[in-house]
């Protein structure tokens, strides 16, 4: 068995720099999750570029076979550019890299009524409600195939028929080989077309398909949209068949390379993305974004962007908490409110309730973190470590100067600027000593003529 991925096309319509098929959808270029099924059918696969194909090869599995279509001269131009990988004693399933929903399962159905039937080619068909933009499949009155004719050359009558060729075929080796050097251009694009093929066959079959979805193409931003709603549908339920709770599947975004543990709730508003690693009986959201992240058992993340950060059992976050890259919070530490960590190791049981940015730092366990404490980690030029040992309290309002070490057990008081380390079990203060000034507001009032009124 060979299959070959059809994915040359600029795709003008996505008015994108982005290459039409590198678009993701659940996080995942279009032209991977067709891969990715074909990879499942077993055999060889191969993949037929053209439009930026240094970018796209990028993405290509290694395992993956790449031919190059110099010229972008309609479908069978493209399997002519790469008629080397087509086997005479083998089928030739054909596949395009702007078509993500396709289901292995339907891709087998296909193989097993073109083997059984032995044809020299099977088309797959579909009935769709509008078949604006497909080749339409005629056939005789007895239901025998005739020809595809595409919508570019169909007449009015033709048009209004709603049996569509999908453009996905599995082809005889040997028929195919024999039929590719007598297409012609003959058509209003003056392109060479795959169909052209078949209607070269001596047997032909058609395999209709009832889920029509599956065949959708994206040429546009609109059918982008329109696919990536299915396979979001798609994962979230998979995820909930495997015991996972999802409030709102209308307004939860998981992409498809995130894993999530059985017991989880996902509420409203969470955007998993990236290669996220959720675990067990952990609450997300509502209104939390959470990029390349692992997440450990008994979490719960409020309101609250993470990205990069690795997140052990029984954590808190939030809400609106912000974890940056290379953020690590040890088991039972709480980040609360207005609070952003940045390349910073915190360690179990360790909390910063409120409104406090810890960044390059190295935290101990059981410190307290009092509100508004900065860890002042950039001099202009580069950036500085903090250090605070076990057992440590930063009292709220405290700046930490990097590089700066706070010792074991140590205290800071409240509204310090500590600019130079401080020993364990050290009470550390730094700040002006008050004065007060008695009556000195009332004299000021006289002396201005705008004294207190009774």
């Amino acid at each position: 068995m060979r299959t070959m991925i059809l994915a040359a096309g600029k795709g003008v319509r996505m008015k994108s720099k982005l290459p039409k098929v590198l678009h993701p959808v659940c996080g995942r270029a279009m032209l991977l999750w067709v891969l990715e099924t074909a990879k499942k059918l077993g055999g060889h696969v191969c993949v037929v570029l053209g439009h930026a194909a240094e970018q796209i090869m990028q993405v290509v599995p290694p395992d993956v076979e790449v031919r190059i279509q110099g010229e972008q001269l309609g479908t069978a131009h493209a399997v002519m550019s790469a008629q080397d990988f087509i086997d005479p004693n083998d089928d030739l399933m054909i596949l395009y890299g702007d078509m993500p929903l396709i289901k292995v399962e339907t891709l087998k159905e296909v193989l097993d009524r073109h083997k059984t039937d032995e044809n020299d080619v099977t088309i797959v068909s579909t009935l769709m409600t509008d078949p604006t933009g497909y080749g339409r499949i005629l056939r005789d009155q007895t239901g025998k195939f005739v020809r595809i004719v595409e919508e570019s050359d169909a007449s009015d009558e033709e048009k209004s028929i709603r049996e569509v060729n999908t453009g996905i075929y599995v082809f005889r080796g040997s028929s195919l080989l024999e039929a590719l050097p007598k297409i012609r251009p003959d058509n209003s694009k003056k392109e060479y077309y795959l169909t052209d093929a078949v209607t070269l066959m001596n047997k032909v079959g058609i395999h209709q398909v009832r889920d029509w979805k599956q065949f959708v193409g994206v040429n546009d931003k609109v059918q982008l949209a329109f696919v990536q709603k299915i396979k979001q549908r798609e994962i979230l339920e998979e995820l909930m068949l495997n015991g996972v709770t999802v409030l709102d599947p209308e307004t939860t975004y998981v992409d498809a390379d995130v894993e999530v543990g059985p017991d989880t709730t996902l509420y409203p508003m969470t955007f998993l993305i990236g290669k996220t690693k959720i675990g067990e009986q952990c609450v997300i959201g509502p209104m939390t974004r959470i990029e390349n992240c692992t997440v450990g058992n008994r979490v719960r993340i409020i309101s609250s962007d993470c990205v990069g950060a690795t997140i052990e059992d029984d954590v808190s976050v939030g809400p609106y908490a912000r974890l940056r890259e290379g953020t690590v919070l040890k088991s039972n530490v709480k980040i609360g409110n207005f609070v952003e960590v940045k390349n910073s190791k915190i360690g179990s049981h360790t909390k910063a309730q409120h409104l406090a940015y810890l960044g390059d730092a190295t935290i101990g366990e059981n410190v307290n973190i009092g509100a508004g404490t900065i860890t002042c980690n950039f001099d202009g030029k580069k950036k500085n470590p903090t250090f605070i040992d076990d057992e440590a309290f930063i009292g709220s309002n405290s700046s930490l100067i990097a590089p700066v070490k706070i010792g074991r057990g140590a205290i800071i008081a409240a509204g310090s600027v500590i600019n130079q380390d401080v020993p364990e079990w050290s009470l550390a203060i730094a700040r002006c000593r008050q004065t007060n000034k008695p009556g000195w507001v009332i004299k000021k009032r006289e002396e201005s003529g705008n004294a207190f009124s009774t």
